[in-house]
């Protein structure tokens, strides 16, 4: 074999065009001293906006019961002054309470925010009750203006009927009893406890209000004791009263008042401490957007109800007569925020079964021949549902009997309207078929009628054609009828009509 050998060419550049001469790159150099002098100017312009954010205050209005709108409102502010870097967040509040688990919320994420949150109790004239409080008491900074109240912070009790807690009556008002935890203790001991569930189910949901209360009122050093009687006696604090026990940290005329006595306080946030500088801040404040105002509108519970009462309709008169169609999308749009609505509402379920029950009982009644047995029984069950429907006792969440007595009257008259039409269409004449024949008019075409051969289907009479609904048809009567007569059909046999003549019955 012959050695095979390897000879290295030189790589050449292969180019349709001629190969310009090689030039030696250029070295430019970076002028860092501009680019330094161009990054300060934008530090710079950017320092005062941030330290504008830095200087402002973000105030949002709590006004009417706490429920998931006020929640989710109050929750996408505080995410909003975090993500600003916001000196500080007001939470002007005016609330009869609200829900246990929208309270709660409300809490949890005051107690995870970066931004000190201030729970000022305005206007003069406004309170925070119930719920109010343990949010004044969880803020990091608790303000009233003067003429509020706030308090009565026991928990209601759940369930149909349900009424607040009765614990034993004190034997002194709440703020002149001796501030003794073990005196308390004492004395809690000895009362007699009852034995039944539901007493022990108000204990429990008691003890864990109180305790609650206590951690939030150790949290931010107020006065724990006061915080205990508002728990287990629903007691009550002018702002003046207030002010003076340590309830809330001072008392302010306006916001303008608040910040100035907000300044140079230093508060403990999740971040670590935080030292307030309100001195020139920039009142930013938040007004609910659609999102907001949608919420609150559909967890309304009333709006829930209804909602609710137009889906099943609308749904049943898409069924009862297919292809109108509005119906249909109305009925389902309705019914799935309904169901929406009561999903962040506490509902009890059996109520929610009652009130779908009664209205499948009045729309039966509109079909079965039941002389009224289930549309009473729907009335019954729809009236007894939507009052068990909601399951609390807090204030601006129950539905009042007016709205429930106008959609009864409202689905009574709805079946009222379905029974009339489906009693005229039973006594409408039948418009197809054979029964369809009987009373028609129609006319004799032949020269007269002739006498029925024997044996046949016309044995009786005498027999010829006439045209009916436009159609040849093969007529017996008991005369000759000429040509042109007018007849109209008594019965029919087989494929012969009986006629008589038009005058006669």
């Amino acid at each position: 074999m012959k050695k095979m050998e390897t000879r290295l060419f030189p790589q050449r550049h292969c180019s349709p065009f001629p190969c310009a001469p090689r030039r030696r790159a250029r070295f430019i150099p970076i002028p860092f001293g501009r680019v330094v002098a161009f990054l300060s100017v934008c530090l710079a312009c950017a320092l005062p906006g941030a330290q504008a954010n830095a200087n402002e205050v973000v105030v949002a209005t709590v006004a009417g019961a706490i429920g998931p709108a006020s929640a989710d409102f109050i929750l996408r502010g505080l995410a909003r002054a975090a993500h600003d870097r916001a000196e500080l967040v007001v939470l002007e509040m005016d609330t009869p309470g609200g829900l246990d688990t929208s309270m709660r919320q409300i809490i949890k994420a005051i107690l995870a925010s970066p931004v000190p949150v201030a729970a000022y109790v305005a206007p003069s004239g406004a309170r925070a009750a119930s719920a109010g409080t343990y949010i004044v008491y969880a803020s990091h900074i608790a303000a009233m203006a003067p003429g509020t109240n706030l308090g009565a912070a026991t928990p209601i009790e759940l369930g149909v009927g349900g009424s607040p807690a009765s614990p034993p009556t004190p034997a002194a008002a709440p703020r002149d009893r001796p501030n003794d935890a073990n005196t308390e203790a004492a004395s809690a001991a000895s009362t007699p406890l009852p034995s039944d569930t539901r007493s022990t189910e108000a204990r429990k949901r008691m003890a864990d209000a109180v305790a609650y209360i206590r951690g939030l009122a150790q949290m931010r050093g107020r006065n724990a004791e006061w915080a205990e009687h508002a728990v287990r006696y629903a007691a009550s604090l002018p702002a003046g009263d207030a002010a003076t026990q340590h309830v809330v940290d001072f008392i302010a005329n306006d916001l303008q008042d608040l910040l100035a006595k907000s300044n140079g306080r230093t508060v403990q946030t999740s971040t670590g401490a935080h030292r307030l500088d309100t001195s020139h801040a920039n009142l930013v404040v938040l007004e609910p957007d659609w999102r907001s105002r949608l919420l609150a509108v559909v967890t309304d519970p009333n709006v829930a109800l209804i909602l609710l009462t137009i889906g099943v309709y609308g749904l049943f008169f898409e069924f009862a007569n297919p292809g109108f169609v509005l119906p249909g999308v109305a009925g389902a749009i309705s019914l799935l925020i309904g169901l929406f609505a009561l999903q962040l509402l506490p509902i009890n379920y059996t109520g929610l079964a009652l009130v779908f029950l009664g209205i499948a009982f009045l729309i039966a009644e509109a079909f079965l021949p039941t002389f009224g047995a289930l549309g009473f029984g729907g009335i019954v069950a729809f009236a007894a549902g939507a009052l068990m429907l909601i399951d609390t006792d807090v204030p601006g969440y129950g539905i009042p009997l007016p709205v429930i007595a106008a959609l009864l009257t409202a689905g009574i008259a709805f079946v009222f309207l379905m029974s009339r039409f489906a009693l005229k269409a039973r006594h409408r004449p039948v418009v197809t078929g054979a029964e369809a024949m009987i009373g028609s008019v129609g006319e004799v075409i032949d020269d007269g009628l002739s006498p029925a051969l024997s044996g046949s289907p016309e044995s009786e009479g005498m027999a010829g054609w006439a045209r009916v609904h436009g159609e040849r048809w093969r007529v017996r009567a008991q005369a000759a009828l000429p040509a042109g007569t007018r007849v109209r059909v008594t019965r029919r046999d087989g494929l012969v009509l009986i006629v008589v003549p038009t005058g006669e019955s």
